[in-house]
């Protein structure tokens, strides 16, 4: 467990796998992705115990308090130590889609969909996620 006092926040965010490498958490930290007390934040913003951060993947939107600074990353077993998920219930994509979904469903029989009406079901499936 490599522990160090100062660590940019691009890789504590891939070392606590938050992101799949690092470029990708440099990335969402240009793109405006990764806040700090609704701020935005360079790559290279040094990170703090105690300080929470607010990523968003997608229509993920996740707030992690920094407990410990972890330079290398490990298996997630280890990173989730040096992490609190702090995110509200309300705010999580898995409480979002239970009740608001869409409901997709074909009458049996209907047979295979369309060209059009495939082309229907991605845009509805768009739409919700963005």
């Amino acid at each position: 467990m490599a522990e160090k006092e100062k660590l940019r926040i691009d890789k504590y965010l891939w070392s606590i796998r938050a992101f799949k490498t690092r470029t990708l958490a440099s990335d969402a930290c240009k793109a405006g992705r990764v806040k700090l007390e609704g701020n935005n934040i360079k790559p290279s913003h040094e990170v703090k115990i105690g300080e929470v951060y607010t990523v968003s993947k997608g229509p993920d939107k996740r707030m992690l308090k920094v407990t410990g600074l972890l330079e290398s990353r490990t298996d997630a077993k280890t990173a989730v130590m040096f992490y609190e998920d702090i995110t509200p219930e309300e705010e999580t994509h898995a409480f979002k889609s239970v009740f608001h979904a869409p409901l997709l469903s074909r009458d049996r029989g209907a047979g295979r969909p369309t060209k059009r009406d495939r082309r229907e079901i991605d845009d509805l499936k768009d739409d919700f996620f963005k």
